[in-house]
């Protein structure tokens, strides 16, 4: 049930925004107000919960790609750049917008997050640049530019008036910041 709520939840925000009711959201699932009570104890709750699942699922997803003795250093590099989060489609320019007016201390988790300076990918960036697969360049400016690319994916309205998946997106974004534009025979 819990699961339910939080799905319903993030279709409400899809549909109305940050501003819904818990009675909004009980009639859309079609149980009573009661019955999302007794799981959980308000709105904010919900909210902080699927944030929280979000980031651990990610950080699950990042060390099983970091635990896989078969992947590559490329791969791994690749792969955590490549970490959507589960209900993805909650992370949506116009939907922190609103958090971030209406619920400012979860919007300070998700830019907190979102913003990190990704530890784990430096540090796969920096054995990459020992190892000589990566060109030594400041490593601060490449973290810069990896997390603002794939930030952009934050604005899925771009990426659908271009009939872009999210998925696609990132992939071509993580392609491009790992193997350049200029084909390596042109270059």
């Amino acid at each position: 049930m819990r699961d339910r709520i939080m799905k319903g939840f993030i279709e409400e925000i899809r549909d109305k925004g940050m501003k819904f009711s818990m009675d909004d959201l009980a009639r859309r699932l079609g149980i009573s107000k009661r019955t999302l009570y007794e799981h959980f104890s308000s709105k904010v709750e919900i909210l902080e919960t699927i944030i929280s699942q979000t980031f651990a699922e990610a950080d699950e997803k990042t060390q099983q790609i970091l635990d896989d003795d078969r992947l590559s250093l490329l791969d791994k590099i690749k792969g955590v750049m490549m970490v959507l989060p589960t209900h993805y489609e909650f992370y949506d320019l116009r939907i922190l917008e609103q958090m971030k007016r209406y619920y400012p201390e979860q919007w300070a988790l998700i830019d907190s997050a979102l913003s990190d300076d990704w530890q784990t990918l430096r540090g796969l960036i920096e054995q990459g640049i020992k190892e000589g697969l990566i060109v030594n360049r400041n490593v601060t400016l490449m973290m810069k530019l990896i997390v603002d690319a794939v930030n952009s994916t934050l604005d899925q309205r771009f990426y659908m008036q271009n009939q872009i998946t999210v998925s696609e997106a990132l992939a071509a974004i993580v392609d491009v910041l790992l193997y350049g534009l200029v084909p390596v025979d042109k270059r």
